[in-house]
């Protein structure tokens, strides 16, 4: 992030505080639902231990213990810290119907969701971006 959020109540109300905010690549990323290349990001092969936040708000979205490499070029997680700390909406966007994953405090976009997650973990795989987050290592 360009400058420091208060996780508890600076939240950008316009687009172009948003865009003032971010970085063009996590502007494009959270904001616009965009992609990083696989294997391009900051996290994918990190295993440091901490809590994994949104990289716009500041939010807690993802535990260290929770990651796993899934192999897919992005950074790869069994669940969210709390359910109610992520939304998911039905993406039909690129020909496909998925599921993304969005901050529930800003409402910016994460990655998505498959099914395809380690069975004995719940099944889930939530596939983020990196620039989408920010880690606080313990």
């Amino acid at each position: 992030m360009s400058d420091t959020l208060n996780p508890t109540t600076d939240i950008p109300a316009t687009d172009a505080e948003w865009r003032n905010r971010l970085t063009p690549e996590q502007y494009r990323v959270l904001r616009q639902a965009g992609t990083e290349r696989p294997f391009s990001g900051e996290y994918v092969n990190t295993d440091a231990e901490g809590r994994y936040h949104c990289a716009a708000c500041g939010a807690p979205l993802f535990e260290s213990e929770s990651k796993f490499d899934h192999g897919c070029g992005w950074p790869s997680f069994t669940e969210s810290v709390a359910p109610e700390a992520v939304e998911v909406l039905e993406d039909r966007s690129h020909g496909m119907v998925r599921t993304e994953v969005r901050c529930a405090r800003c409402h910016s976009h994460l990655g998505h969701v498959f099914d395809d997650g380690p069975r004995d973990r719940g099944g889930l795989r939530y596939c983020m971006n990196s620039i989408a987050m920010d880690l606080q290592e313990k």
